[in-house]
């Protein structure tokens, strides 16, 4: 059972964000499916249509603003309908969910992003969505490498448990007036973003390089730094059955990568997740930054759009860019829900063309719905531009995470990411760490490929 790099075959003209969403977003796999039956207990039922809807947001605190508008423009559009909002951090919300699958009071309908989904599909804790989806004003609007994203993460059995919201992209964000002062290159290449970060470091000005992600979200950042300098372009072997994560030359760029903490980064990094990072990138005098688009407009308000560039991540030898796949956001209806009817029509408004350009021009992501991806704020969100440039222009090999595993959360985050802190203070050798990681991803592979045939 092989991944592959799928390709819209669809005709028509796309803009550079639709071409950013097929080249970056393209995950599928050919599976054996099953019957759809899982751990979860209520099957919920339809309701009315109208009453109320329970919405939790899995990046809550980050996004809360803008729900709440966009929960306020459907509310007034469905009076009969009233939506309850719970915002949730995104690093609590796995946790969350799977303790409300154990003991009850999960919601109506909530953010199910691709890197969670098989873990909750397979204990049948969502909703197929596929006839609703078909049955709606949805159907064609959307994406379609992002809708076969979203069944591929599902887990094998082709359903597709998610619609689709945004798409992201990595991005290195850089402090353009202290390269100018420095009389830097602009970090295009991994050898200029090391001697960049280097020479902007000055510790006893507690002036800094880069800032690390050594908290919460750290793996897949430390991955795509590690595949960018390897330039390895497939996560598994020729046989799809062992991965290439503890390559002796993703090793090596592991080990010079984690090498930075504390020679040119702050020592606080060790607990950092994204909103501590960011703020602290913003709020500073560090060099430079990898987070992805959704922290663009929170630069903005913090430096104006003079002092810093968010540019595609560097480029190896050669000048090929080697970037991991980020995952599609996406909503979901929990299958214990007593009001799927109401819980629909909340995903199918939030997901239309104005909610959903307005969303994704307040997170700096890339919009799922086509039509929203035409607007023009996208043009002039210089990230957002340069990512759909370099993504269709030939430079960049995306490598596909395999968010279809049940336990890629579980391996990428809580078996690990202590792991990486360990690594980050000199007490696991980054062979140990990619060797643990290495043999886990294995496992869960052959149990996959085990269950799904």
């Amino acid at each position: 059972m092989k991944i592959s790099n799928r390709r819209s075959s669809a005709g028509g003209r796309r803009t550079p964000a639709a071409v950013a969403l097929s080249a970056v977003l393209a995950l599928t796999a050919t599976a054996c499916g099953d019957d759809g039956s899982g751990t979860g207990g209520d099957k919920g039922a339809e309701g009315s249509g109208t009453g109320k809807v329970v919405f939790w947001d899995n990046n809550g605190g980050v996004r809360t603003d803008i729900w709440k508008e966009i929960i306020a423009d459907f509310e007034k559009a469905n009076p009969d309908i009233k939506v309850e909002y719970v915002g949730i951090p995104s690093t609590d919300y796995q946790s969350k969910v799977d303790t409300a699958l154990q003991g009850g009071g999960l919601p109506d309908v909530g953010g199910v992003g691709a890197a969670m989904l098989a873990g909750f599909a397979a204990q049948n804790a969502l909703e197929p969505l596929d006839d609703r989806f078909a049955k709606s004003s949805l159907n064609g609007k959307l994406n379609d490498d992002l809708v076969a994203s979203m069944k591929a993460a599902g887990g094998g059995d082709d359903k597709l448990y998610s619609i689709p919201t945004s798409a992201n992209n990595g991005v290195l964000y850089y402090r353009t007036d202290l390269f100018k002062k420095a009389g830097l290159d602009e970090p295009t290449t991994w050898d200029k973003f090391y001697e960049a970060a280097d020479k902007l470091t000055n510790k006893g000005k507690n002036e800094f390089g880069y800032t690390i992600r050594g908290g919460a979200g750290s793996i897949a950042q430390a991955l795509d730094a590690m595949y960018g300098q390897s330039g390895i372009t497939s996560f598994w072997d020729s046989g799809n059955e062992k991965t290439t994560v503890n390559d002796p030359k993703n090793v090596a760029a592991l080990e010079k990568y984690a090498g930075l903490y504390k020679k040119v980064t702050p020592a606080a990094d060790l607990n950092n997740d994204f909103t501590k990072m960011v703020a602290q990138w913003d709020s500073g005098t560090i060099g430079m930054l990898n987070h992805n688009l959704g922290s663009y407009q929170d630069h903005v308000k913090a430096l104006g759009v003079d002092k810093f560039r968010g540019i595609p991540q560097p480029t190896g030898p050669g000048g090929k860019r080697v970037q991991v796949s980020n995952p599609v956001d996406g909503l979901g209806v929990f299958k214990s829900s007593k009001n799927k009817e109401a819980a629909w029509k909340f995903i199918e408004f939030a997901v239309s063309a104005a909610e959903n350009s307005k969303w994704n021009e307040s997170a700096g992501a890339v919009p799922a719905n086509s039509d929203a991806a035409k607007d023009a704020w996208i043009s002039k969100a210089e990230p957002t531009k340069l990512a759909a440039e370099a993504l269709s222009d030939g430079s960049t090999t995306i490598v596909q995470l395999p968010y279809y595993l049940p336990d890629w959360n579980t391996i990428s985050k809580a078996d690990n990411e202590p792991n990486f802190q360990k690594v980050l203070n000199g007490d696991m050798s980054a062979k140990d760490f990619l060797d643990t990681m290495a043999g886990q991803l294995n496992e869960a592979q052959t149990e996959w490929k085990e269950r799904n045939g």
